[in-house]
């Protein structure tokens, strides 16, 4: 029989519901077809005029009915779909999850639509007295609702029952690894018997698009969008913009075991380091992310030698991947080498606060059907990136633990460990 308790005597943590939705679709079963056929969801974007923008390319989701309601509304839809996938696989339709509710969002603003509307909804004085005075107004209330930080949070709270104050963080690109450690936290606490927990981003608008651009931190390669985003490859210029969500279900091994449940997966270990050198270049030595790394490994009990395969961060940035590739080498020395470390932003783009979530989703599902997801574009490496990327083509293997890394603007880093199935 498996143990209920890990290495330090917690509960050990299970994955027992798992939903999804990025730019190649949605639901696990369709992302994984496109995911393992080294499908690319990366294309021009339509939603708005991009003709003076040095990017114009993106993995917006675009067929989703909230698409074109602006940041708030999509972020909702998309966290939405993606829980109700999980919680439903987990047993627990309806709306009484009865666990805590752990959110990764983007920082939410008003959406343009609505400023120009309350710009338009007075005649005199100049553009901020009019803000202003519309904006005290008992009529506008509603568009600011929508706006505030825990918004999506609380409606997502009613939509399935969630137990207690949900709680929302906002930690760049590690958010929905954050979201993650969370709920892995309050179960390891015994606070409760499972959580969900989930990351959602719909903000790639036409304002983060334009600040990206203003950081030289996106691909300009528009001519062909699906090869733009190309991680540790030598001629790669920057990360794509995108959106999408991940959701996961977690348990205690004893409530899952105890109702019958199928366990999808384990969630080991929780690493995090913040950076503190820039507001968005990682430190040059990486050490920041090395902490963040053998936090995770201490966490789950394992030894650089029992990790299978890493799911990178890999954002197709210079100086990311570098950093990523210093980071790993100096953990997992000359075998790092022989590890599989791939990059699903190569066909899904930088999801932003959903992007740990969904890259955990995928870790568990590659240990689950036994193949490794591809770095696809991989087609000019870079000689001082000696990795194996799993190129171009996915790979059959057998995958009983995964590290996957999220390292974020800000000096976030968090990491996790996860194995297929319990000790």
């Amino acid at each position: 029989m498996a143990n209920l308790k890990d290495h330090l005597g917690r509960p050990v943590v299970a994955v027992t519901g798992i939903g999804v939705v990025t730019s190649l679709g949605v639901g696990k079963a369709d992302n994984w077809a496109a995911l393992t056929a080294g499908k690319s969801g990366i294309h021009p974007i339509t939603r708005f005029p991009t003709d003076l923008l040095n990017t114009q390319i993106s993995g917006m989701v675009d067929f989703l009915p909230s698409s074109s309601k602006g940041a708030s509304a999509l972020t909702y839809e998309l966290a939405e779909t993606a829980a109700l996938e999980a919680v439903e696989e987990a047993g627990f339709a309806g709306t009484d999850f009865d666990g805590p509710l752990f959110l990764a969002s983007p920082p939410v603003e008003l959406d343009w639509r609505d400023r120009f509307a309350l710009y338009a909804g007075d005649a005199e004085g100049s553009a901020s007295e009019r803000l202003l005075k519309v904006a005290r107004s008992q009529n506008s209330l509603d568009m600011f609702d929508t706006s505030q930080f825990g918004s999506i949070a609380d409606r997502l709270a009613d939509r399935f029952g969630t137990r207690g104050l949900p709680i929302t963080t906002s930690t760049a690109c590690a958010s929905g690894a954050t979201a993650i450690q969370l709920g892995v936290e309050a179960i390891r606490r015994g606070e409760c018997d499972r959580a969900l927990s989930v990351g959602a981003d719909g903000s790639a608008t036409a304002e983060a698009l334009i600040r990206f651009s203003l950081l030289s931190a996106l691909s300009t390669n528009n001519d062909v969008p699906e090869k733009a985003s190309k991680p540790f490859s030598k001629d790669r210029d920057g990360f794509v913009l995108a959106e999408g969500s991940a959701a996961l279900v977690l348990e205690s091994l004893e409530s899952a075991l105890a109702r019958g449940a199928e366990v999808l997966g384990i969630l080991r270990g929780c690493g995090e380091k913040a950076d503190d050198f820039h507001r968005t270049r990682s430190k040059p030595d990486g050490s920041p992310a090395i902490a963040a790394v053998k936090a995770a490994l201490a966490d789950a009990g394992l030894a650089e030698d029992e990790i299978d395969y890493v799911n990178a961060h890999g954002t197709s940035t210079p100086e990311n991947d570098k950093m990523e590739h210093l980071s790993l080498s100096t953990v997992f020395g000359e075998r790092i080498r022989k590890i599989p470390v791939s990059s699903n932003k190569s066909m899904i783009g930088h999801t932003l606060s959903a992007a740990g979530a969904i890259e955990a989703a995928f870790s568990l599902m590659t240990m689950r059907e036994g193949v490794i997801p591809p770095t696809i574009n991989y087609d000019n490496p870079d000689p001082s990136i000696e990795l194996d990327v799993v190129p171009n083509v996915k790979r059959k293997a057998e995958v009983r633990t995964v590290l996957s890394n999220s390292f974020g603007f800000g000096g976030q880093n968090t990491c996790l460990v996860m194995a297929r199935e319990p000790v």
